[in-house]
């Protein structure tokens, strides 16, 4: 693909994850939604009754709140505090310690290739305010490299900490996931049975529409300039969740660099993948799961779904193929955008 129109689709992508597509002649079915904006994340939320509207604002609290407890960038949130207490114990939020304890299981899963004290290598390339195309001091990546390792994080109840005090929590990864599903599980508790919650490249909806049709989904085409998707999946009470090399990268020389860090070295991770979409139950497993398929590559990602229960995938290799996991046409059916 021309390098321009990657550099170009690097800066456009965030809005572009996941779309949601009408319902073929399907007449228009009246709905209620309200945006916020929260983690750097367009959410939008949808809902099909007008008695269930009063609830989105509740909603839009819930992400006040979890961006209260889970920002590297606000100064008294749990996340801060644990990464500025330098190596002691802080008392934290239960939630925290619940987003933590799934983010390690995941840096298990895959091996440390998702590995939640990534922040300082992060922030080095800080992608999502690159403008000049330069590159961070080599120097600087190896010393922020030499304090990634998720074992250094200690829980011990309500308590967290970090043994390497120039390690840094970064619960990005699966954040969003987790706070969907909290979305989710308050509307559900207050008798909402059709709707559905996008926070960028998440997706998860409730039941099915009103009228008994699933909610249309489409994957977007990595790098594609016009914004077109590759194709689209049917959905009803799943969660579906797209990672890819082109939501948040820049070009220099002619190569794109992108977010999906390899925690052994500090750069972007190679592997001929550009998208990894994970259809599953709870959001925060398809955080998890599409970040770690991501970086562990095609063939290996392949195998780590087919052995998860209740999960399926699209992946989008880099000569533009899609391949899906065994499971996924006996459930769903990936229709090609024409």
């Amino acid at each position: 693909m021309n390098t321009l129109i990657k550099k170009f689709f690097c800066l456009s992508a965030a809005l572009l994850l996941l779309i949601i597509l009408p319902a073929g002649c399907t007449p228009a079915q009246q709905s209620y939604s309200k945006t916020g904006t929260y983690f750097d994340t367009v959410i939008k939320l949808t809902v099909y009754q007008s008695k269930d509207a009063r609830y989105l604002d509740g909603c839009m609290e819930l992400a006040a709140h979890y961006e209260q407890l889970f920002s590297r960038t606000i100064k008294d949130s749990d996340i801060s505090r644990i990464n500025a207490a330098e190596g002691a114990y802080v008392q934290v939020d239960q939630e925290t310690i619940d987003l933590i304890r799934a983010g390690l299981t995941y840096c298990q899963l895959s091996g440390g290739v998702f590995d939640i004290t990534l922040g300082e290598v992060s922030d080095l390339w800080n992608f999502k305010e690159h403008k000049d195309g330069s590159l961070p001091d080599p120097d600087s990546i190896k010393e922020a490299v030499s304090h990634v390792n998720y074992k250094n994080v200690k829980l011990k109840g309500t308590k967290a900490a970090l043994t390497d005090p120039d390690a840094s929590l970064d619960l990005g990864g699966i954040a969003k996931g987790y706070i969907a599903d909290r979305m989710k599980e308050y509307l559900e508790d207050n008798g909402v049975s059709s709707g559905m919650i996008n926070l960028g490249g998440n997706v998860i909806t409730i039941g099915e529409k009103p009228d008994g049709t699933d909610y249309q989904i489409a994957i977007q085409k990595p790098f594609d300039e016009s914004g077109t998707p590759i194709g689209s999946v049917k959905i009803d009470n799943k969660s579906m969740v797209t990672s890819g090399t082109y939501q948040r990268c820049f070009e220099k020389d002619g190569i794109i660099y992108h977010h999906i860090l390899d925690p052994k070295t500090g750069y972007p991770i190679e592997n001929h993948l550009e998208s990894v979409t994970i259809i599953s139950d709870q959001s925060v497993d398809g955080d998890g799961l599409s970040t770690t398929c991501l970086a562990l590559g095609l063939e290996k990602g392949m195998e780590l779904i087919e052995n998860t229960d209740h999960t399926e995938a699209v992946f989008i290799t880099d000569d533009g193929k899609v391949h899906t996991t065994s499971g996924f046409e006996d459930q769903y059916q990936f229709i090609p955008y024409k």
